[in-house]
């Protein structure tokens, strides 16, 4: 089973690399508005902000630290939530690019992919007619001729670069069975101890779909490969994000929201922030009778280094 836990932990992934300008006006793209709504998602109740960046003219996914350092600092000086930095980036970034911010920033926590898989955007295209920049059809249309490229190789390598050298740890990003025994593989070697933060993830096209037979089926493996080394947490894609999330905290999950995952607050309702996501997971949860954690109560449960060993 999971580690028993009294507190729910929130976290929010502000921006991501999936959605474009032009699916959503409320979705940050400059430093500015990347920072301002990871405050306010702070403030809202998440104790771990998971980040992107963006490049502020024409909001397509950049893996440059410079870019990253016009932000970290000021959410960090703005609030005590753990942050979290991709180690995923975007499509067609090298794994070095990938890594580029992350090792820079030397940062409590970063997500980690569990394996390489297709990662098909494609299918908004029936719902995106016009786009106001050239790059986010040409990102969308390309993910029909993409693999998302996480080898065992790649993930040694960040566990050596991140973890060993720097104190980083992980959000072990799962999106299909298989990578919670990838994960089982690390944890067998040694590569990682226990305590180990899983993400589930739902409903991506070329992972597990979103359906509460799929919640189950991955919550019975991790238990039975993981025991009690581990905290479970879930995320689930589009329309799919707050009712599998609310399942899954029942169950004793942690929980993921934010405009990376979902664009929208309600059916046919555009969220206007990420900080309007936090505070309806968070109703959700306190009107279940379930305590949300604070960074620092975030921080013992995942045994992480603390904000003031990071680099930025």
């Amino acid at each position: 089973m999971a580690r028993k836990q009294k507190k729910v932990i929130i976290t929010c992934a502000v921006t991501g690399s999936i959605h474009t300008p032009s699916m959503s006006p409320h979705l940050p793209i400059t430093p500015d508005e990347i920072a301002e709504q990871s405050i306010a998602a702070a403030e809202a109740g998440a104790s771990i902000i998971h980040l992107h960046a963006r490049n502020p003219e024409d909001g397509s996914p950049t893996p440059d630290p410079d870019v990253f350092m016009e932000f970290l600092p000021r959410i960090k000086q703005n609030c005590d939530a753990v942050i979290n930095i991709t180690t995923g980036g975007g499509h067609g970034m090298s794994p070095q690019e990938r890594l580029a911010a992350p090792l820079r920033a030397k940062p409590e926590m970063c997500s980690f992919n569990m394996g390489s898989m297709n990662f098909g955007l494609f299918p908004m295209l029936e719902r995106y007619k016009e786009f106001k920049y050239d790059w986010e059809r040409k990102h969308i249309e390309n993910s029909k001729d993409f693999i998302f490229r996480n080898t065992y190789n790649d993930m040694e390598y960040i566990l050596k670069e991140l973890g060993e050298t720097h104190g980083t740890k992980f959000e072990f990003e799962c999106y299909d069975v298989g990578h919670l025994y990838n994960m089982a593989n690390l944890l067998d070697r040694g590569l990682v101890k226990p305590p180990i933060f899983v993400q589930t993830i739902f409903g991506i096209l070329g992972g597990i779909g979103a359906d509460h037979q799929n919640v189950i089926f991955m919550k019975d493996t991790a238990d039975r490969l993981f025991g009690d080394a581990y905290h479970w947490s879930v995320l689930a894609g589009g329309r799919h994000q707050m009712p599998l999330c609310t399942m899954a905290a029942i169950m004793g999950a942690n929980v993921r929201v934010g405009l990376e995952d979902s664009l929208y607050i309600s059916k046919g309702e555009l969220a206007e922030s990420n900080a309007a996501q936090v505070t309806k997971i968070r109703r959700i949860m306190e009107d279940l009778s379930m305590e949300v954690a604070t960074p620092a109560e975030a921080r013992e449960m995942l045994d992480l280094k603390g904000g003031d060993m990071v680099d930025f």
